[in-house]
């Protein structure tokens, strides 16, 4: 019979075996709910004031900035039945035409998709079912088409629809159509990809221009924002090639993961090797300070879609991309709760309800289910 003495270690090293044979438990990433709060707060503050009567936002820009901001409040804990939220819905409610574009006389194609998001979000008891599957059908006809399949626009999208399409309205398009509902699977989504991958700098089958294959080794795997003019394009890099943009990178990216590219997909692949390359917190890379906020929410979108924490840039250094998004967005929190981003006129971040529903959009992306 075992003496008690000689049981005592062996219970100890059964107990410590076991304690190496469970899973480590999981950390926290991010910065803390309080944190969060204290920023959402001071921010919904300052938008609760500069609401206008008729419930928009910057109407000079069109229903998009309301849409913004309604789905900004919504994703950072408010109801559709919040004074804010609710009067803006019906702002949005009165921009929705009989073709079922949400617009009022441009930016047709931006406007209406970000407010299909915004009705998605604030969508229940199918209150606006129809408005959402109008929008998205109406969607549709904005993007250019081709028989032949040859087109170098095929599938993408501009800012009033049919012609020269970007990649930041065909992200914007895309996601809205996916938010409405439309398979992965539909010919839309899938030429809404083909255009999305024309403009990732990765020569290939999936892009068989010249710009791509004169890529430079620091722009490899990242997107650009239209492959149609690289002769003119600010974006030129002077030998025929064009610059990867940060947040066009991260545009291109969620495009992908949400249209359901598998995470091995070359083109995922070489998106998320560039991120690396280039992770930052502290400018839209190749752009600088223009469109920060934007910026903060495509990459908040990627990262999230991604779902690598924490993430790893290319020397090995692993980040806490949920905390230093945060503490980025924190940090440029002006007195008043707002957000500006001054001399942007690319953007038009120099609006500061346009830049504040951008930077709480992005704060929704900070926060984590354990905390």
């Amino acid at each position: 019979m075992n003496r008690p003495e000689r049981i005592a270690p062996l219970v100890l090293a059964a107990l410590v075996a076991l304690a190496l044979a469970l899973p480590a438990p999981a950390a926290d990433y991010g910065p803390t709910s309080k944190d969060v709060n204290a920023v959402r707060d001071k921010a919904v503050t300052y938008l609760r004031g500069s609401q206008a009567k008729d419930g928009s936002f910057s109407p000079k820009f069109g229903p998009g900035v309301t849409a913004l901001v309604v789905a900004a409040m919504l994703r950072n804990g408010h109801g559709a039945d919040d004074p804010l939220v609710a009067k803006a819905l019906k702002y949005l409610e009165k921009n929705v035409h009989k073709d079922g574009g949400v617009y009022e006389k441009r930016l047709r194609n931006y406007t209406t998709s970000v407010a299909v998001m915004a009705f998605k979000d604030a969508n229940k008891d199918g209150k606006y079912d129809t408005v959402i599957k109008n929008a998205a059908a109406y969607l549709k006809k904005l993007q250019n088409d081709d028989p032949s399949g040859k087109a170098l626009n095929l599938g993408g999208v501009g800012y009033e629809g049919k012609g020269k399409a970007d990649l930041s309205n065909t992200q914007l398009f895309l996601e809205a159509l996916l938010a409405a509902g439309v398979p992965k699977t539909d010919p839309a989504v899938q030429n809404a990809l083909k255009f999305i991958s024309r403009c990732q700098n990765l020569p290939g089958e999936a892009n068989d221009l010249p710009f791509a294959k004169k890529a430079k080794p620091k722009d490899k795997g990242g997107l650009t924002y239209t492959p149609l003019d690289p002769d003119d394009s600010p974006h030129a890099t002077g030998d025929g090639g064009l610059r990867s943009l940060g947040a066009m990178s991260y545009a291109g990216l969620k495009s992908f993961l949400y249209a359901g590219v598998a995470k091995n997909d070359p083109r995922v692949v070489a998106a998320v090797d560039w991120v690396r390359r280039n992770y930052t917190l502290e400018e839209n890379t190749g752009q600088g300070k223009a469109g920060l906020f934007y910026y903060y929410t495509t990459f908040g979108k990627a990262m999230e879609a991604w779902g690598e924490e924490p993430f790893k840039d290319a020397k090995g250094k692993p980040h806490d991309w949920r905390k230093e998004l945060f503490e980025a967005i924190q940090k440029r929190q002006l007195p008043n709760g707002s957000f500006l981003n001054k001399g942007d006129k690319t953007y038009g971040e120099m609006d500061p309800n346009l830049a504040t529903a951008f930077a709480l959009l992005s704060l929704s992306y900070t926060k984590t289910s354990k905390k």
